[in-house]
């Protein structure tokens, strides 16, 4: 028995190493991730990043693109038989249907393979003829992203920080009116236990509602296959002095843990540990608009995900022997078409200075790092008005009931200081601005021939994610 497991991972290493050959030397794969919380909007940035690679009129700041190296791309057939395909033709139509509408947002972990057709190049370039390339783009749910942090939590750790949160807020109450009706020292009761999770998921789901940034466990909110099940039937609960074996904290504990095991690592072992190349998307402007208290969450909620990452550059024996690391990753701050182009340098500042800690562990361990101000795709158009005798910048977009609306979110400070200083210490609200949000609709578009969809800097992004890779 013994025999047959040490051939069986030897045959396996051998498949690997088979494996990582064939990759590296014949039809290489890159496999992009893409990241963020919830309503950042990734599935409209793969949408329009991958319509844009094949239709690359528009990708002017992409250099394989402008100077003719891209031959042709095209759809391959799902590389991985057990994770779905990301729905991308029907994503495209809900963009530029008529009318357009936002498409929805991820559920689930899926997957797409685009193909390149690349002209030669290097020293032997030409001998070979064009080569290819496969660019694999992974999307994951923002809900479960976050479950990345607690890999380093104990339940007791957990508990404490969740319930210090859920106290101050208003869509938390009645979770903790139902906690102080239990006692974690009691021996455990299933209707009690069930009775507390379905309160929890129920103030995480109110919370993302909110805007809340720092909704786990993720599954809580999109359970899938497990709902139900006594991994997604636990809450965070004060630790009694005494915990005892068969008591209610014993209990949850259990789960907890049985959730990092058998939902969080699979999940990042699978997925996350495969990665080349990240994308990490923020919805920084709405953070903004709810306040200090929202930015402060999603700087804080973004440096624990950061953290469960490998950064690091890749090498052909590092991917054999130690696993791979991520290469690059860009941070981008989505919807920059909700503000004026002169707005766009202070929104890259902010983006930069609160994923600074984020970005110097990444740099530290070799990763290349960048963050930009993008719009995957530009629902607005810019106009400046005259406002009590001062020009005024303004965008110009359409609203959900087809009126036309010119819209000012406010003006970002030069110091991302002053919107990070205020956050960090608690502050109710701004002293010196009021920052708006408003949802446009999608642009309708008439497209000529080659021309993808219409953007802000996500021809730029192209070119820091795979620009090394196509040229």
């Amino acid at each position: 028995m013994a025999l047959t497991a040490f051939t069986d991972r030897i045959g396996q290493t051998v498949d690997a190493v088979s494996a990582t050959v064939s990759e590296a030397f014949f039809e290489p794969v890159l496999r992009l991730g893409v990241t963020g919380l919830s309503r950042a909007g990734k599935t409209v940035f793969i949408t329009a990043l991958v319509t844009n690679l094949m239709e690359t009129g528009r990708m002017t700041q992409l250099r394989a693109a402008q100077s003719g190296g891209i031959l042709g791309a095209w759809l391959q057939p799902q590389p991985d038989m057990t994770l779905p395909r990301f729905d991308y033709e029907n994503h495209l139509a809900a963009l530029t249907g008529q009318p357009p509408r936002w498409p929805e947002g991820t559920r689930a972990v899926s997957e797409l393979r685009l193909s390149f057709r690349l002209a030669p190049s290097g020293l032997f370039g030409a001998l070979g003829g064009p080569r290819r390339l496969h660019l694999d783009i992974v999307d994951y749910p923002g809900e479960w992203l976050l479950d990345l942090a607690l890999m380093r939590k104990s339940f007791a750790e957990w508990s404490h920080s969740t319930l210090a949160r859920l106290e101050t807020r208003p869509q938390a109450q009645g979770f903790l009116a139902a906690l102080r009706q239990a006692d974690p020292a009691a021996p455990h009761d299933e209707t009690v236990a069930r009775g507390l999770a379905d309160a929890f998921a129920a103030c995480l789901a109110e919370g993302r509602a909110a805007g809340w940034s720092d909704c786990t466990p993720g599954r809580f909110l999109l359970p899938g296959d497990l709902a139900g099940s006594p991994v997604l039937t636990f809450a965070p609960l004060p630790r009694p002095e005494t915990p005892r074996r068969a008591s209610l904290w014993h209990q949850m504990e259990r789960r907890y843990e049985g959730y990092k095991k058998q939902v969080v690592r699979p999940f990042f072992e699978t997925h996350f540990a495969r990665i080349d190349r990240q994308v990490v998307l923020l919805d920084v402007l709405e953070a903004v608009h709810r306040g200090p208290a929202a930015l402060e969450e999603q700087r804080a909620a973004m440096a624990e995900v950061l953290a469960a990452f490998r950064p690091g550059a890749n090498s052909f024996l590092s991917g054999i022997l130690r696993g791979k690391r991520v290469e690059k990753i860009l941070f981008a701050a989505t919807k920059a078409d909700h503000l004026h182009h002169s707005q766009h340098p202070q929104l890259t500042a902010l983006t930069e200075a609160m994923l600074r800690e984020a970005r110097d562990r990444a740099r530290f361990s070799g990763a290349e790092t960048a963050a930009m101000s993008i719009a995957a795709l530009r629902a607005t158009v810019e106009e400046r008005h005259q406002h009590q005798g001062a020009p005024l910048d303004l965008v110009r977009g359409t609203l959900a009931d087809g009126r036309q609306a010119a819209f000012h979110a406010g003006a970002l400070p030069q110091d991302p200081a002053r919107l990070l200083g205020p956050a960090r210490q608690g502050a109710e609200g701004w002293l010196q601005g009021d920052y708006g949000v408003m949802h446009f609709t999608p642009p309708s578009l008439d497209r000529r021939p080659g021309d993808g969809l219409p953007h802000i800097r996500l021809d730029r992004a192209a070119e820091f994610l795979l620009g090394d890779r196509l040229s």
